[in-house]
């Protein structure tokens, strides 16, 4: 048996237009200035106070940080509840998804630093339950570059290691697989440039999602 695990913000959904604009509206409510859209996608895959901590930079204390966490959740929450931002799937994913699921060899999971809240919204926006056998998050473990979400997942399911892979936009899900010692392969489309993907220890980049299966028929020798 095969693991498949997957990050979900710049991987499966593009979430950049609700991550960005949940992140102004923050700063906003803690009466700071917003970073730049690239500076706030440059932390997309990190654990929110991760993530609040190195947009503050110096900035960075305790209690603005938890406040900039939770100003950022309502936000991101209140604009999925009033529809002004969606979460839309890349093309290719519903296809490759049913392609792997139609596999007896093939569990598929996720390893996101999205919340359990979150995960549940883009699953119930696309219709994906029962699609993943493990769901690895923010609320559970430590952040991104941290193995801990793979290794969870390698325990949950009993895949070994050497048989699974994580796919991922940032350098993060790289090093996080790495760190783990399963294949990390990145993704082109996402929030951090091909070749710091491949800086970071990518196996390879992909262009398309249809290049994903015969990537892993390569890696695996199926």
């Amino acid at each position: 048996m095969h693991l498949v695990l997957f990050d979900v913000d710049g991987t499966l959904v593009d979430s950049q237009h609700m991550i960005v604009a949940a992140m102004d509206r923050a700063f906003a409510e803690v009466g700071r200035a917003a970073p730049t859209r690239a500076a706030t996608l440059s932390v997309v895959g990190l654990s929110l106070d991760e993530a609040m901590e190195r947009l503050l930079g110096d900035a960075a204390e305790a209690g603005v940080v938890r406040a900039l966490g939770e100003a950022y959740k309502a936000s991101y929450f209140d604009l999925r509840q009033d529809g002004s931002e969606q979460e839309p799937l890349y093309p290719g994913v519903r296809e490759m998804l049913d392609a792997l699921a139609a596999r007896d060899d093939v569990v598929l999971g996720l390893a996101t630093g999205k919340s359990h809240r979150g995960i549940r919204a883009v699953l119930d926006l696309h219709d994906l339950h029962g699609r993943f056998v493990t769901t690895q998050c923010a609320d559970d473990h430590p952040s991104k570059p941290h193995p801990a979400m793979v290794l969870a997942a390698l325990a949950e399911t009993g895949v070994e290691a050497e048989r699974a892979a994580i796919v991922g936009d940032t350098v993060f899900d790289v090093e996080m697989g790495r760190a783990a010692g399963i294949l990390a392969i990145g993704v082109a489309w996402g929030y951090h440039p091909a070749d710091r993907l491949a800086a970071a220890g990518a196996e390879t980049v992909l262009d398309r999602w249809s290049d994903f299966e015969p990537t892993l028929a390569r890696r695996f020798g199926w």
